[in-house]
């Protein structure tokens, strides 16, 4: 029974996570077009931090809800299409060809999230539920905002250190690692086909013969 009511609930500490989460991204939009990078880098490190911190505290604190089974994913995607979007408006911008052109890679992130939201229409309208995130889903997650925060740190053009003091990674080193952040987010879709794929043939598999006898 309690278990039943936590899963109702609409108020939990994690959901107003969540919330707070979705609510920062015109904050962060504004910040960073104005070029408060500061702010920016600690709005990138709340919403990284508190997308770590919500699911913990839900399953310590018994706050598991339906809500937030909707909330947290929403908050996470939205915030990072934001972000992809925005490094590409300013990339894209850059008096450095070679960055200009790199600037596309931001748009794979926003890919992998309309790819996403494609699928998990495509199961609700299959009345099937979709996966909830799973280990290397969690996993991109983690390292798709320690690279945010990296970059908004010490990143060329957009970093804190580069826009008061001058200094910043080489480009070469900042591709890298938004590389191997888009690597991994494409490995965690990729990861949700086997269970979908169960799903999808295990709800269309047709009973044995001896199985429709015994119904």
């Amino acid at each position: 029974m309690a278990e039943q009511i936590a899963s109702n609930k609409i108020v939990t500490v994690p959901n107003i996570l969540s919330f707070l989460r979705i609510l920062v991204i015109p904050v962060f939009a504004w910040a960073y077009m104005k070029d408060h990078l500061i702010l920016v880098l600690a709005l990138v490190l709340f919403s990284g931090l508190s997308d770590t911190l919500d699911g913990k505290i839900a399953r310590a604190t018994n706050q598991i809800s339906s809500l937030g089974k909707i909330l947290d994913p929403l908050a996470d995607k939205l915030s990072q299409v934001a972000l992809a979007v925005l490094l590409f408006i300013k990339f894209s911008g850059s008096a450095d060809i070679w960055m200009q052109r790199f600037a596309w890679v931001f748009l794979l992130f926003v890919l992998k999230e309309v790819l996403m939201l494609i699928v998990a229409l495509v199961l609700l309208l299959m009345k099937m539920r979709p996966m909830p995130a799973a280990f290397w889903g969690k996993t991109a997650t983690v390292v798709f905002y320690v690279v945010m925060a990296v970059l908004f740190f010490a990143g060329p053009d957009v970093g804190v250190l580069a826009h008061y003091f001058g200094w910043a990674l080489p480009a070469i080193v900042m591709q890298v690692l938004v590389v191997l952040a888009l690597v991994l987010t494409f490995v965690a879709f990729f990861s949700y086909f086997p269970d979908t794929f169960r799903q999808f043939f295990g709800r269309n598999k047709k009973p044995a013969p001896d199985e429709e006898s015994e119904s």
